[in-house]
């Protein structure tokens, strides 16, 4: 499959995102002194931008990929689920698998930019999880969206906010099993032991630490692909998982495929060079993965080409989607030599 065959099969994907949103708020400014008030920079805020977050990311991700996103996700009913609706609106963005609930409140993440350097962040927030009458809504939203449109996969994106319950893992994945629709996951370690029946499950490698209890030895090469191959099949024997992907920041991802019986590991070097934000860089990688899976790729094509997405948006400062063509390039560069 050539590079443009891999792009124009993507392009007819449509891709159900289930997960907890956010608005990321940003104020932009230069700074060049200190307060007097405290041993912190002023900054003189020059722009403010208000981009769609969370779970809302990996759908822009999506989209920016060509393919047709459909967020399934609950807001609180309150002046920044108005601005986040406004800018899905503005994006014409499918809005049929958005439930707003008075009981709840929006996330909002504001991070503060002085002279491109992160300063700060603020978050306003709850991490309830969803009642009873919240997880109806949501379910009849997605069983609605599933039996009218043909999906091509399902990813879970959890932001540990109280959008992903058990509730809704189980009767989700169940459905997924019956359309025999292609699941992925990226865990947070609330829900991480949860995830049963999947394809592609993608921590990293604090959350696999903290997930299954356990060591991980990364002081060599050796000793850490001895303890990712091992956490890799725990997690397949104990919840039945296709195929375990690790990010390891700046050592690259590791695979490991259970889908022929005998696991299959494969590690992708970094290919990252300027980093200027890793913010985000998880919702690029399980969005390209999951693209490239379902287009058709490899394994070893699939995680490839999120590793060359992840390196592209690491090199921006804020949360942002994939650029596309720069992708392709880099495949083209890449995957076909």
């Amino acid at each position: 499959m050539t590079i443009n065959e891999i792009f124009e099969k993507i392009a007819n994907e449509r891709v159900l995102i289930v997960g907890d949103v956010m608005i990321d708020s940003y104020m932009w400014g230069k700074v060049t002194r200190i307060s007097p008030e405290a041993p912190v920079p002023v900054v003189a805020v020059t722009k403010r931008e208000k981009r769609l977050g969370g779970a809302a990311n990996v759908a822009l991700n999506i989209e920016a990929m060509g393919a047709n996103p459909i967020i399934c996700s609950v807001l609180g009913d309150d002046d920044s689920s108005k601005d986040f609706q406004q800018i899905m609106y503005e994006a014409n963005m499918d809005r049929r698998g958005i439930v707003v609930s008075d009981n709840r409140m929006t996330t909002v993440k504001s991070r503060v930019i002085g002279n491109n350097m992160h300063i700060v962040r603020v978050d306003e927030e709850s991490t309830n999880a969803l009642s009873a009458i919240e997880e109806d809504k949501l379910l009849d939203r997605i069983n609605r969206t599933i039996k009218t449109l043909h999906i091509d996969a399902i990813i879970f994106q959890d932001y540990d906010k109280g959008c992903i319950t058990e509730r809704i893992i189980k009767e989700v994945t169940a459905i997924a099993r019956r359309k025999k629709i292609l699941t992925t996951v990226d865990p947070k370690h609330r829900n991480f032991g949860l995830f049963k029946d999947v394809c592609v499950f993608k921590p990293n490698l604090k959350e696999l630490h903290e997930g299954l209890n356990i060591d991980i030895d990364d002081t060599s090469e050796e000793t850490l692909m001895r303890d990712l191959l091992a956490a890799s099949k725990m997690l397949h024997e104990r919840q039945n998982i296709d195929i375990v992907l690790t990010t390891l920041s700046s050592r690259g991802m590791y695979a490991c495929d259970f889908r022929s019986g005998e696991p299959e590991a494969i590690l992708i070097p970094s290919c990252a060079h300027d980093i200027a934000d890793v913010s985000g860089a998880g919702d690029t990688v399980i969005s390209v993965i999951t693209l490239g899976l379902a287009a058709g790729l490899t394994l070893q094509e699939a995680v490839s080409s999120a590793n060359l997405a992840a390196g592209i948006v690491c090199g921006q400062v804020g949360v942002v989607p994939i650029d596309p063509t720069k992708l392709r390039t880099e495949m083209e560069r890449t995957l076909t030599t």
